[in-house]
C-alpha cells in the first residue's frame, strides 16, 4: 500500500497538555549567515509566521496556552519539529552550511529530538525505524513519540495500520487527553482493516464557493481528493501538478480539494494565482472537520484516487506516486 501520508511538511506533529498560558521564546543563532528569513508553521491553528534573520541572528515570542509542535522551513525546504512549551525558552544553534546538524535545546523534549535526529543520521532506514519504536515505547508520554509515530510509521511508503495502531494506543494511554492523538487513533482504528481499495463513501459538502459538493462530482476517468493547506508549499506544488495534468486531459480529470486552514479566504489568492477552478472545500474545522473523518484522511497532502465508478484505486500516495497514477490512468 502506498504512503498514509505526503510529506508536510512534517506537518501534524501536533500535542497538547494542560498547561496554562504562558510566553514561549525561541532564539537561534545560524553561522554563515547574514540575513535571510525562515517560516515557523503552528499546526494546530494553521497560521504561520515569518522570522527575520540578522548577523545570523533570530528571535520569535508567543503566546502560548499548551504544548504545541511548530515546524521550522529552513531556505532549502528542509524542515525540523520545535516542541514549544509556556514559559519554555528555546534555542536554536547550526551552520547553514550543514543544516541536518541543527541543535535545538532549552526543554527535554527538543533535547531529546535533537539527540535522536543526529544519532540516526547515519543510519539505514530499518535501523532509524528500530530506534523511533525503542524511544515512542520508553517516552510514550512525550511530544516526541507523536513526531515519531507520524514521521516514520503514517509517512512509510508502505505504511503498516496495525502496527502504528498498536503503538497509537500505547502512546494514547500516556497522553490520553491530546486530541490530536485521539483523533489519529480514531483514524487508525478504521484503517488498520483497510487496504487501499474499496469504494468511496458517499458525501455531501459545500465548497468555498457555495456549490454543494457530492459523489456525482467523481464520475470521470480518474478522480482526485486532496487535501492541502496554504502554509504547506508541498501540497500546493502538487496541486499545480494535478491542474496541468488537468488542463491537458480536459474532461478526464475531476478533482476536489480540501483546505484545513482556519478561514475559507486563506486559500483563495493561491487558487486563484494557478487559475485552479475545481470545488475547494474548507469548513474552518481545520482537524476536526467531520468530512476528513469521513474520508480517513489525516494530514496536509493526503489523497484519494478512484475510477468513474467510485473504486478507490489509490490512498495517500506520495507526489511522484500521485502523478504516475493519474498517468497511468489516463493512458
Amino acid at each position: 500500500m502506498n504512503k498514509l501520508l505526503g510529506y508536510i511538511t512534517l506537518a501534524l506533529i501536533l500535542v497538547s497538555c494542560g498547561n496554562s498560558g504562558g510566553q514561549f521564546r525561541l532564539e537561534g543563532h545560524f553561522k554563515n549567515l547574514n540575513q535571510g528569513e525562515f517560516y515557523l508553521y503552528n499546526l494546530e491553528e494553521g497560521t504561520i509566521d515569518t522570522i527575520t534573520a540578522k548577523d545570523g541572528r533570530f528571535s520569535y515570542v508567543s503566546i502560548i496556552r499548551d504544548t504545541v509542535t511548530y515546524s521550522l522551513l529552513f531556505p532549502n525546504f528542509s524542515e525540523v519539529p520545535i516542541f514549544a512549551t509556556p514559559g519554555a525558552k528555546v534555542k536554536i544553534n547550526g551552520d547553514v552550511s550543514h543544516l541536518k546538524e541543527t541543535e535545538i535545546s532549552g526543554t527535554k523534549d527538543n533535547s531529546l529530538m535533537t539527540s535522536f535526529r543526529l544519532r540516526t543520521s547515519d543510519m539505514m532506514p530499518p535501523e532509524v525505524v528500530s530506534e523511533a519504536e525503542r524511544l515512542m515505547l520508553d517516552k510514550p508520554g512525550s511530544p516526541v513519540a507523536v513526531y515519531l509515530l507520524r514521521r516514520y510509521f503514517l509517512l512509510a511508503p508502505t505504511p503498516d495500520y496495525q502496527k502504528s495502531f498498536q503503538l497509537c494506543d500505547s502512546l494514547l494511554k500516556a497522553q490520553p487527553t491530546n486530541i490530536p492523538l485521539v483523533r489519529i487513533h480514531q483514524q487508525l482504528k478504521s484503517l488498520r482493516h483497510q487496504q487501499g481499495s474499496g469504494r468511496l463513501p458517499q458525501f455531501k459538502a459545500v465548497s468555498t464557493k457555495g456549490d454543494t459538493i457530492t459523489n456525482r462530482r467523481m464520475q470521470s476517468t480518474v478522480n482526485v481528493i486532496y487535501l492541502w493547506a496554504s502554509w504547506s508549499y508541498d501540497s500546493q506544488n502538487t496541486l499545480r501538478q494535478i491542474r496541468q495534468l488537468q488542463k491537458d486531459n480536459r474532461d478526464k480529470v475531476a478533482v476536489v480539494s480540501i483546505c484545513v486552514d482556519a478561514a475559507p479566504d486563506e486559500g483563495r489568492p493561491m487558487l486563484e494565482r494557478d487559475s485552479i477552478t475545481w470545488p475547494n472545500i474548507c469548513d474552518g474545522k481545520m482537524w476536526q472537520s467531520p468530512l476528513l473523518a469521513k474520508f480517513g484522511m489525516s494530514t496536509v497532502c493526503d489523497n484519494i484516487v478512484t475510477d468513474k465508478s467510485g473504486n478507490i484505486v489509490g490512498r495517500n500516495l506520495s507526489s511522484q506516486d500521485l502523478r504516475a497514477k493519474i498517468e497511468d490512468m489516463l493512458k
